[in-house]
């Protein structure tokens, strides 16, 4: 299981909101290329980057900076989500060195556009999937469905999807620990790769999470963390230790 830690983008800072709130938004640092040469000299190999602006405004606010840090750091993964909303935008970004692309209101809006994209840019289109109460909700969060998150998850199960970011919003920003049932209960009721996201507050939640893994059937390959790891709560060597190192209980 990979350690991701994650960069929101919003006004050109890096932000946490809580459960998606932007009124309820901490900054950590005004420069976002600076913070991903932090996290890779401590060992991080994968990055979650999130256009918060581009999630809100349906479009692009932030490629420059996250082409930036793409280009600084050519043999790390990452994965970026915020106004993933177009062909052009993938490709936009897959040639700028970013390496997965995630689909969120846009997989919810209009589902065949995801097989689409799967078929264009392979192994490389992720879908996003974000829950409150078992719902999906899109637009930056701001609007509920009535489709239920395990539902959707299947329609995507056989479109080819790289895997899916499950991020439980009301734990999202919030530190009090995982929604493991929820995420294990995805996990296992589709054949897809699961990055769960949301409410990671130290190495216990890694630890249940790497657990939990080892007995589902897609398995939970990555977990993404912020907010733990930017009020030290979390240590990313730790962490990531932690994974490379796991055995299970038996």
């Amino acid at each position: 299981m990979e350690i991701i830690p994650a960069i929101d983008f919003k006004d050109g800072k890096v932000v946490n909101l809580k459960q998606g709130q932007p009124e309820q938004s901490t900054t950590y640092s005004d420069d976002p290329v600076g913070m991903a040469e932090h996290w890779v000299s401590k060992g991080c190999e994968r990055l979650h980057l999130v256009d918060l602006d581009g999630a809100f405004d349906g479009q692009p606010r932030n490629a420059e900076a996250i082409n930036t840090i793409a280009k600084n750091h050519p043999s790390l993964k990452i994965q970026l989500g915020g106004g993933i909303r177009s062909a052009q935008v993938i490709e936009s970004y897959l040639d700028a060195g970013v390496d997965y692309l995630i689909i969120g209101t846009k997989a919810v809006q209009e589902p065949e556009f995801v097989g689409e994209m799967c078929k264009r840019f392979p192994g490389h289109i992720i879908v996003g999937l974000d829950g409150l109460h078992g719902m999906v909700a899109i637009n930056g969060w701001k609007e509920v469905t009535d489709i239920s998150v395990e539902s959707l998850a299947r329609l995507f199960e056989d479109d080819g999807i790289d895997g899916i970011v499950y991020t439980d919003i009301g734990k999202d920003g919030m530190m009090g620990g995982v929604n493991m049932h929820a995420t294990k209960n995805l996990a296992d009721s589709v054949n897809v790769p699961i990055i769960a996201s949301g409410g990671v507050s130290n190495i216990k939640d890694i630890e249940a999470l790497l657990e939990a893994g080892e007995r589902l059937s897609g398995g939970i390959t990555g977990v993404i963390t912020g907010r733990a790891l930017y009020e030290g709560t979390l240590d990313l060597e730790e962490a990531i230790a932690l994974c490379r190192h796991f055995t299970p209980n038996k």
